[in-house]
């Protein structure tokens, strides 16, 4: 398993057996696979499928032990904004949205990019919006040990806007605190921090 690295060599045999399956699938809807504009439509799925799902092939421990560095700076960092795109695991369409982390150092920091490199190794999973909240929590919690961690993730869900009730404009907001964070004051500094236009 890979700390960290994008998807861009693939297991010919896995894109193959993938390939075949997204052939049988697009005859069983009653489209013709040997259209012109279908020929190649199979293995370029598979590849997309395995690239939106390398995240089962990377460990996001490792990525932030591997940049973890001793600082006595003890206040709330936050990186916010952060782009995720997703695979809901019911439907297996889309969702997107933005991360909004910060955690409190306790004596080591991690450098800032791996806090993004975590959030996409969980986002490229199939998922549910809550257990992706959970997943990049718990990582950074039990990883880097600060004083606190807060993760708040705003997304918008293809499953919603396509099929179903298709409500285009609707937005699912998940959090989780931990440590600080659950103190009020805290968080609400948080959510008052990545709510504002600071630039």
């Amino acid at each position: 398993m890979a700390p960290y690295k994008s998807l861009e060599e693939y297991n010919l045999e896995i894109t193959d057996e993938v390939k075949n399956r997204y052939s049988s699938i697009i005859n069983e809807i009653g489209e013709d696979v040997s259209r012109e504009g279908l020929l190649k439509t199979p293995e370029r799925a598979a590849k997309a499928m395995l690239f939106l799902t390398q995240g089962y092939k990377q460990d996001a421990v490792e990525i932030l032990e591997g940049a973890l560095f001793k600082e006595s700076y003890d206040d709330m960092v936050i990186i916010k904004d952060i782009e995720l795109y997703s695979l809901c695991e019911h439907h297996m369409l889309p969702f997107f949205g933005k991360a909004h982390i910060a955690y409190i150092p306790d004596g080591q920091i991690v450098g800032l990019s791996k806090i993004p490199r975590v959030v996409d190794v969980f986002a490229r999973r199939l998922q549910v919006q809550e257990r992706l909240t959970h997943d990049i929590l718990e990582c950074l919690n039990n990883t880097l040990k600060p004083k606190g961690v807060a993760v708040v993730i705003e997304a918008s869900h293809m499953c919603m806007m396509m099929r179903g009730v298709q409500k285009q404009n609707s937005v699912t907001t998940t959090s989780g605190f931990r440590g600080q964070f659950e103190k009020i004051e805290t968080r609400n500094e948080f959510l008052k921090l990545i709510s504002a236009k600071l630039s």
